[in-house]
This record gives structure tokens, sequence and C-alpha cells, in this order.
């Protein structure tokens, strides 16, 4: 494996860039950190382009190193400094790709239940949605607006969830929405509203799809407007709304149990 010990070489230079948005969109490629986030992507259909790992975590994590240098194109070893220069975390692993997902876009089936995220702009919330909804069986998540899936910290919350779980991406929300109820499917709009159905008492079929708003305005009017039914989590106490990845834990819930 090459040695890369400075800073300044164009290789890290252009990989520490990856922590911005726009350079991610760019290139088409995105950097992750931790050996279970770089071993899951190795082992879930993700390229590994580039490995960076220092050698005291080559010999920490071995079993993840020897799987993800065997799926790398091209693996350096760094120092530690370096490790900093490419960290986004205050404890860093020093164990680091550079990846592009080349899993492609997956078909949405017509009988199977999905999770619509309009426009979610907190990293966390995304990443914990989608570790939920992984973890309860969803069938797959669509997403037309909001943050960067590739986002250093949604990745860790949805600790590699993000790499394993089927996710669509569109720009037209509501034009596939459309499509989809066309076809049959259910679109249950989550909104905090007296008049919507207590999720408690919804008619709940085996597919269809749940749209989770975002956080500070929920569902936009153009996806509501496409929405066949609107729900509401009961609540009691004085609280107003829920987190959205709460309340995205307590819809999957009720429609995956």
């Amino acid at each position: 494996m090459e040695i890369i010990s400075s800073r300044t070489n164009p290789v890290i230079k252009a990989a520490a860039a990856l922590k911005e948005a726009s350079e991610r969109k760019k290139t088409g490629l995105f950097l992750i950190e931790g050996a279970r986030l770089c071993f899951d992507a190795a082992s879930n259909g993700v390229q590994v382009e580039k490995l960076f790992i220092t050698e005291r975590a080559a010999e920490k994590y071995s079993r993840e190193f020897e799987a993800v240098k065997e799926n790398a194109l091209k693996s350096y070893f760094i120092s530690e400094h370096i490790a900093e220069k490419l960290s986004d975390t205050k404890n860093s692993q020093q164990f680091f790709a550079v990846c592009r997902d080349t899993k492609g876009i997956p078909e949405i089936a017509r009988d199977k239940m999905y999770v619509f995220c309009d426009n979610i702009q907190n990293p966390d919330n995304l990443g914990a949605i989608v570790r939920t909804a992984e973890a309860l069986g969803a069938a797959g998540l669509i997403i037309n607006s909001g943050c960067d899936i590739y986002s250093p910290k949604a990745l860790r919350a949805s600790m590699g969830a993000l790499m394993r779980f089927p996710v669509i991406r569109t720009e037209n929300g509501s034009g596939l929405l459309t499509a989809l109820r066309r076809d049959g499917m259910e679109i249950y709009g989550s909104v905090v509203s007296p008049d919507a159905e207590k999720l408690t008492e919804t008619e709940k079929k085996g597919s269809g799809v749940l749209v989770i708003g975002n956080e500070g305005n929920g569902i936009s009017e153009e996806i509501l407007s496409v929405c066949t039914r609107q729900i509401t989590i009961p609540m009691k106490g004085k609280a107003e709304s829920l987190n959205a990845s709460a309340a995205a834990t307590i819809l999957i819930w009720e429609f995956m149990k």
C-alpha cells in the first residue's frame, strides 16, 4: 500500500473536500468514516474508490480492514495528522473510504410499504428514519428534497442503513406519488391536525406510501394535495408535535406491525 504523509497531498485534499455537499454533488463521490461504515459500504454494493487508514487502525480493525481493502480500487496508509484532516468526528477511528454509489435506482413494488421524506433537513433525523424503516421492515425510502443522504452525519445516524436500504431519489415527488396513487397505492400524509384520521383508528393496508414532512413546516402543500389520506398521531399533554424521527418511528411501527 502507498503511504501518504502530507496533508497537502492532492489525493488527501480531494478526499477532505467531500465533507462539503457541493463537492459530493459535483463529483458523485462521498467520504465515509469509521470501521463499521466502511465495512458496510464494501459489503453492500457500494464502490470503494479509495481506502485511507492509519497502521494502528489497520491492526485494531483487522477484519474490517481486510474486507474493505479487498474491494477498494486503491488503498493508502496515512499518518495520524492526515486522519485529523479527513475526520468529521471527535474520536476518529482513523478509517476512511471515498465511495461511489453504483447500486442504481430501485424499482418501487406496488404491493409494499414505503416511507417518503418530504424535505427533511436534519441529517440526524434522516439517518434515524432510514434506520427505523429498515429495522421495522419497510420496503424502501423515497426522498424528493432535503439534506444529502451522503452527509457524514446522516450516514452515521443511519448506522450504515443508507448504504444497505433501497433509496429512491426523485426531483418530482408529487409526480411520482401521483403515479403510485394511480396504480392503487394509498398515500398517507402525516399531519398535526385534529381533523385528520387518528393513526390508531386508520385502516392500514399492506402497501402504500407513508409521507413524513419537514421538521418545521410539515408536508408541503404540493405533496399533501396528492395524499389520499391524512393521518395524525393522537397526543396527550401540552405537546403540539413530535420530532420528525420520533413521529416516523411511531408511524412506521403502526403500519408495519
